[in-house]
């Protein structure tokens, strides 16, 4: 029996190349033939700990009930407030009453979609961006991802507003009303954050049009030194902000979890943080679709609750992380390989491989110039997602974080053997 069309259009995705990111399955023991992937975003670097966190702790009788996780349950709402007015500067404090739990980040771009815009409306973020969006705010609620024409070198300067004001006038042009802007900071897939200056802009450009701001900060305490660049822009929260003359903070959306920061992306927690007050009541009538487990509102509550462990495992993340970072970036140096320098945030970073480019009239029926250099990379058992983040053509993003020490050798060896027999 046929599909709806929505059904239809969401099953036919598993057709389009590329659409979504091959398995690793590399085993240096096991399965030394295996694939390696650079192409999905977690931090592995300290789950070792996670895991011996996470298993000495107790999971109450009652977390197997639905009262103790609905909504997240009476504490941890509480508890990330709390760890939010640590670690996050907010100007006004955030109470347990802002947050609204939800089952990672990602179910809260779907639920902020269809209760902030209208089937067809549009959110503007600008390139390059995380290619996942068109997934979490498409599929279902149906909203358009309208990428504003930026790019890697300018798309943290203040002068950007041009660029978003002149994309608001070309959809509202085509019939396509603009809703919100999504910022992305720290940045995925550029590892940079955005300078407090750029954010005011951005909320102001928003109050002119009467547009919410999204700020997805999954990546707010995967922030680290950058020994080569310790003048990088540190991270500003947009909770950082005084919006008393700078835009309606009614408008204002941050969006939070601990799948990135802390390496337990399969817990599937996450939160909005928001002052408005319908858009809090909109998020509790739907929690019951994107709700987390018993189990999971326990370990992330006394993971938030231990605050002394918190903030010993949030700064050892970062010191694995600049290592990771310093490593990577070496290694991308002596293979005489291009990056967007100055780093300091998020696990990847956003390597130029335009020299290794199929010449124009090559690109083959069904098959885009990127898709052909990943390719080359998968025959030599590397994955890197082509055309994922939706920037420069060439330039993909290289996670850094997600492999052990033995992996991330083996997989930086393939690359440049590939890249030696790249011959077009």
């Amino acid at each position: 029996m046929a599909l709806s069309h929505r059904g239809q259009a969401n099953a036919a995705q598993l057709s389009i190349p590329w659409r979504f990111a091959r398995a690793h399955n590399y085993d240096p023991i096991t399965n030394p033939g295996g694939l390696i992937s650079f192409a999905t975003a977690e931090n592995c670097l300290i789950q070792k700990e996670m895991h011996d966190f996470i298993t000495k702790v107790p999971i109450p009788q009652a977390a197997l009930r639905y009262a103790f996780s609905t909504g997240g349950g009476p504490r941890l709402p509480v508890a990330f407030a709390n760890h939010i007015n640590e670690y996050f500067a907010p100007h006004e404090q955030v109470r347990g009453d802002d947050v609204k739990i939800t089952a990672a980040a990602t179910a809260l771009h779907d639920v902020l979609a269809y209760n902030l815009c209208a089937e067809g409306e549009g959110v503007l973020t600008s390139r390059p961006y995380y290619g996942r969006f068109e997934i979490d705010f498409v599929n279902k609620a149906g909203v358009k991802l309208v990428p504003v024409d930026t790019d890697h070198a300018n798309c943290f300067e203040q002068g950007v507003i041009e660029a978003f004001e002149e994309q608001l006038r070309k959809s509202e042009n085509k019939g396509v009303r603009i809703r919100a802007v999504l910022v992305v900071n720290p940045h995925n897939p550029l590892g940079k954050c955005y300078p407090k200056e750029t954010l005011v802009e951005l909320m102001r450009f928003c109050q002119r049009h009467t547009l919410h701001f999204i700020s997805d900060e999954i990546y707010a305490l995967s922030v680290f030194e950058n020994l080569d660049f310790p003048d990088a822009v540190p991270f500003s929260s947009a909770l950082s902000i005084d919006t008393q003359t700078v835009i309606d903070a009614d408008l204002v959306h941050v969006i939070y979890g601990l799948s990135k920061d802390f390496g337990v992306a399969g817990l599937k927690v996450g939160c909005l943080i928001s002052r408005n007050n319908e858009l809090k009541s909109a998020v509790t009538t739907v929690q019951r679709f994107c709700g987390i487990s018993g189990p999971s509102v326990s370990i992330a509550t006394q993971m938030l609750e231990n605050r002394e462990w918190m903030r010993s495992i949030t700064e050892l993340s970062k010191t694995r992380l600049a290592e990771a970072y310093m490593l990577i970036s070496g290694r991308l140096r002596d293979m005489g390989i291009r990056y967007m320098e100055g780093g300091n945030a998020g696990l990847f970073v956003w390597v130029d491989l335009t020299p290794w480019l199929p010449p124009t009239n090559l690109e083959s029926e069904g098959a885009t110039r990127e898709q052909m250099l990943a390719q080359k990379f998968f025959d030599h058992g590397v994955h890197l997602q082509p055309g994922e983040e939706h920037g420069r053509e060439g330039w993909f993003r290289v996670v850094f974080s997600a492999l052990e020490k033995l992996a991330m050798d083996e997989g930086l060896r393939r690359i440049e053997q590939a890249l030696g027999d790249v011959i077009w």
